[in-house]
């Protein structure tokens, strides 16, 4: 297949999955906005022209958008769909209690901060969910087999032993271990195993090492060089689902501030950055897979764009979130010109990121080469 073939097979599992989160995040936001008195003129999934929609009793909006990248709630009193407020006067004093800009400091950071959280909340849902049907990937972390003059091996580390804790960090599936040590390559860990009934402690460092997924994908991880010694799925009932669906969760955000991290300290490359492209590629090949992959996948997707609208950039959630900040720290709100730069300078950074994902995708994808052997 070449490299623009089966669009259609990564379109469609594209929008649909981008549909189903972007639809949970602004849910988030107008509920909180509804429950605080406040007016919604516009629900939209995606941006640009309308392509279709209706408005509810309520006045708002509900409609589909030409470009299927995003959506956004607007509220009654907000200039744009970027939620930046109104000029002062805009609002007549009789309309003020149903305009968001006029509304309290903590409700308007609620309200701003429901959209990430609610992606937060569908992926625990989702999660819990696989677990109570399908079951939760479950491997004792007991150690298999150690590989010759691997970090496991000059640590010691035997077949048998039962890896306890990471660096000071309980251990209870094998799963653990893996996603602690692929994030940490080069790094000294403190291991310990538990020998003949007895607590022995170890220091290894994971190998450094280059590998391909799946999906094309190139990535710097770190390798122990121990394989498990087995694999089963252990289905759980709601409380202990949702208890584990939050760990999970909450393990799954760590380790992405943790890479995000690496890569501005330049331990980890930032050609590992994906965008809409590789993420509809990715999209399409895990549906190929199954629904359960799928619904997987769906569920990190949706941990990561709650996790990256709360980043503090103007334009985006956090950033909103850092002027409320601001704001209950000054004792009022930051002026329009000041507001006004900070969004310029949040589009501009968001502008540049989508940019640089974009050309990782394309090279990542080989379209450049492919161009470059069409001129060459």
């Amino acid at each position: 297949m070449g490299i623009f073939g089966g669009i259609a097979d990564y379109l469609i599992p594209f929008l649909v999955v981008l549909t189903v989160l972007v639809f949970v995040h602004e849910l988030g936001h107008y509920l909180l906005a509804r429950r605080n008195g406040v007016r919604v003129d516009v629900f939209s999934i995606g941006f640009g022209p309308e392509i279709f929609g209706r408005t509810d009793k309520a006045g708002t909006r509900w409609k589909f958008s030409l470009i299927p990248l995003g959506g956004y709630v607007k509220m009654f009193g907000d200039a744009n769909a970027a939620s930046q407020p109104g000029e002062a006067g805009d609002v007549p004093p009789e309309l003020q209690q149903y305009a968001f800009q006029y509304k309290r400091l903590r409700q308007r950071a609620w309200i701003v901060a429901a959209g990430p959280l609610a992606n937060f909340l569908f992926a625990i849902v989702v999660l819990a969910g696989l677990f109570m049907i399908y079951g939760q990937p479950y491997t004792p972390p007991v150690v298999g087999q150690v590989q010759s003059d691997s970090a496991a091996a000059q640590a010691g580390i035997q077949p048998g032993d039962r890896i306890v804790a990471i660096d000071g960090a309980s251990i209870e599936r094998f799963e653990e271990v893996q996603r602690i040590v692929r994030l940490n390559p080069d790094s000294q860990l403190t291991i310990a195993v538990r020998r003949d009934g007895e607590r022995v402690e170890v220091s290894a460092r994971p190998t450094r090492t280059e590998v391909t997924d799946n999906f094309g994908n190139e990535h710097v991880i770190g390798l122990l060089g121990v394989t498990r010694s087995g694999m089963e799925y252990r289905r759980h009932g709601p409380i202990r689902a949702l208890l584990q669906a939050g760990e999970e969760t909450a393990a799954l955000t760590v380790g992405t501030l943790q890479a995000v991290g690496q890569i501005i300290s330049g331990t980890r490359s930032a050609e590992e950055l994906g965008g809409p492209i590789r993420i509809a590629q990715m999209s399409g090949e895990v549906a190929d897979t199954g629904t359960v992959n799928l619904i997987w996948f769906m569920a990190v997707l949706s941990i990561n764009l709650g996790l990256i609208n709360l980043f503090p950039i103007p334009m985006l959630d956090g950033g909103h979130l850092l002027f409320y900040a601001i704001e209950a720290v000054r004792g009022r709100p930051l002026g329009e010109r000041a507001q006004e730069y900070g969004f310029r300078i949040g589009l501009a950074l968001v502008l540049t990121l989508m940019l640089f994902v974009t050309w990782n995708d394309l090279v990542q994808l080989q379209v450049v080469a492919f161009f470059k052997q069409l001129v060459t």
